[in-house]
């Protein structure tokens, strides 16, 4: 989606600039420090989140630079007194940076939850500071809907789930990441043929309303695709009267059927879905098309199929378009972006933490990553701890509650979920290892992590919490600081 030919080094926040600025001044621009970009809440009140966009974070990081034309414009923005904010000597530091840190993350499609790190950056405070806005922008937009999108296909079960929200999505941008995103949480294709293009997803589309309308009457209109397109012949059914629409699709089908080609099947838009789709099946199989599909759209999501399937709805395509590419219900995924620890003139490192009123929004210091066990092939807990101190865990802490308390068992498998990505802003072998442009594989991989967790998680109403903690150590270093924070 990024291109090493445009200077996006500008797309953050004017206050990053700020603050970089302030660094430089103060001779702390190249100290270094480690950041967290995590969330707080899964979105939806649901019990999980897919991770999604590592590859356009990289793809931006790997090409971070101020053009020419990034400083003329850095200088021209007025302080006020009237003068430039930016001094000169500033914007020539610019000009000589390249991006240089070490980035750890969360490979995409992994199921993540609540204030665990997707991506860990450790580097200069100037740059750190900097990309934070664009990480977020990235990481935040397409873990939401990659997660609507794994919800729907869960509600769908083993059908087809086609993503239709380019003409509803937030821009153009938007609609590009939400087709990628929603691939990912497991949709089988797209209507978005830009999204095709760029990431090789399966495209799907037949006509619009205005097909049919432009004609003298439905049949006519369905006779005249059917030559134009024999090979794609899924008739919107609806625009009159979707019965006699049936009726109509099943009369072309039988000519398409002499002619060697096929009705592949007819779209329901509008009306009772469930009961339009048994009337339907019904005439279909009659007429020996018990092999032509019909598809489903009109502001659908996960409660809606739910419930269509509930009421033995008829239905094998499922066209999902406005509720998922923007996100409908929740429209933000919350993530945030905390300083965890930096060093100091001494090479020590010194962990940081944000303290705060409300507890979830007090963060984790240190050097954080994630260590997944694994009990029988299922997932059982993840803990939370801190590379700066010990990578043994032995005991998690409930964040929320000290009390509640789980020691590990030491015949449980685990992996570590932050992998290396970039080495002094150069990708590693385990970074290259992934092919972040085979999107049929990141899907894949979030069908199989999903299949990790216990279905409780994975409810639509009142999940079950899976258990997420912290290693006891980080838990006691962090109630010391907050302690000390506060006066104690």
């Amino acid at each position: 989606m990024f291109s090493a030919s445009n200077s996006l080094a500008l797309l953050t926040d004017m206050y990053q600039l700020t603050m970089a600025n302030g660094y430089w001044k103060q001779g702390k621009a190249n100290q270094l420090a480690t950041f967290h970009l995590y969330f707080r809440k899964s979105p939806f009140a649901g019990g999980y989140t897919i991770a999604a966009g590592l590859a356009d974070a990289i793809d931006f990081l790997a090409n971070w630079h101020f053009s020419d034309d990034d400083l003329t414009y850095l200088a021209s923005i007025p302080g006020n007194d009237g003068k430039p904010i930016f001094e000169a000597g500033f914007l020539d530091y610019l000009r000589h940076q390249t991006f240089d840190c070490d980035v750890d993350a969360i490979p995409e499609g992994t199921v993540v939850f609540p204030n665990q790190p997707l991506l860990r950056i450790t580097g200069s405070m100037l740059q750190c500071q900097i990309v934070e806005t664009p990480l977020l922008n990235i990481l935040n937009f397409q873990s939401l809907i990659a997660t609507k999108a794994a919800r729907i296909c869960r509600a769908a079960k083993d059908e087809a789930v086609l993503e239709f929200g380019l003409r509803r999505a937030q821009g153009p941008d938007g609609g590009l990441s939400a087709s990628r995103a929603a691939y990912i949480g497991g949709c089988s294709a797209t209507s978005n043929l830009l999204a095709g293009k760029k990431f090789n997803i399966p495209v799907k589309g037949t006509h619009a309303h205005s097909w049919v309308m432009s004609f003298q009457d439905e049949l006519e209109s369905f006779e005249e695709y059917a030559k134009a397109m024999p090979n794609n012949c899924i008739f919107l059914v609806d625009t009159y009267n979707t019965v006699e629409g049936v009726k109509h699709a099943i009369t072309v089908g039988k000519q398409l059927k002499a002619a060697g080609h096929r009705l592949v099947g007819v779209r329901l838009d509008s009306g009772d879905l469930a009961h339009l789709s048994i009337q339907a099946r019904t005439l279909l199989d009659q007429a020996g098309f018990q092999d032509a599909v019909i598809v489903a759209s009109n502001d659908l999501d996960e409660y809606t199929i739910e419930s269509l399937k509930q009421q033995d709805a008829k239905i094998s395509v499922w066209g999902v378009g406005t509720r998922l590419a923007t996100a409908y219900d929740q429209p933000a995924l919350g993530g945030v972006y905390k300083l965890g620890a930096i060093q100091d003139a001494n090479g020590r490192w010194e962990p940081k933490l944000k303290l705060s009123e409300q507890t979830i929004k007090v963060s984790n210091p240190g050097k954080l990553n994630v260590r997944r066990f694994f009990d029988g092939g299922s997932a059982v807990a993840d803990v939370i701890f801190n590379e700066l101190d010990s990578n043994q865990v032995d005991v998690m802490v409930d964040p929320m509650d000290h009390l509640r308390r789980r020691k590990i068992n030491p015949d449980w498998n685990s992996e570590d979920l932050l992998l290396p990505y970039l080495r002094n802003g150069k990708l590693t072998e385990v970074a290259k290892s992934f092919d972040h442009t085979n999107l049929e594989a990141i899907r894949s991989r979030s069908k199989n992590q999903l299949a990790l967790f216990h279905d409780g998680i994975k409810r639509f109403q009142n999940p079950h919490q899976y258990p997420v903690g912290l290693e006891q150590s980080l838990y006691e270093l962090k109630s010391r600081m907050v302690l000390a924070a506060r006066g104690f």
